[in-house]
């Protein structure tokens, strides 16, 4: 039996439902064939993220990143991969692998 998969969105309906409009849990379950313990984890993972949001002390902060930094750090990885990917290559030579 495959999955349902549902976008954030419908989440976040299906605990409005729950939240605002007073459904039971179980009318929404069936209504959306979802089991209870998933609506639950959703429920509690809501809540737990509240807790962030309304949080004074925010441990992130959102950065502007022009497009020219990120060509900067994709350029910066590659160039790291590249010594990773010569130095295994010396490796696999020296151990007799090649």
């Amino acid at each position: 039996m495959k999955r349902k998969r549902y976008s954030p969105e419908n989440k976040v309906a299906m605990l409005r439902e729950h939240l605002e409009k007073n459904m039971s849990v179980a009318d929404i379950c069936e209504k959306y064939r979802l089991h209870p313990n998933q609506f639950y984890l959703w429920k509690k993972e809501l809540f737990e993220k509240a807790v962030e949001i309304f949080s004074t002390k925010r441990t992130f902060h959102k950065k502007d990143i022009t497009a020219d930094e990120l060509k900067k750090i994709i350029q910066d990885r590659n160039e790291i991969i590249a010594e990773l990917l010569q130095e295994n290559l010396k490796l696999k030579k020296l151990s007799g692998e090649i």
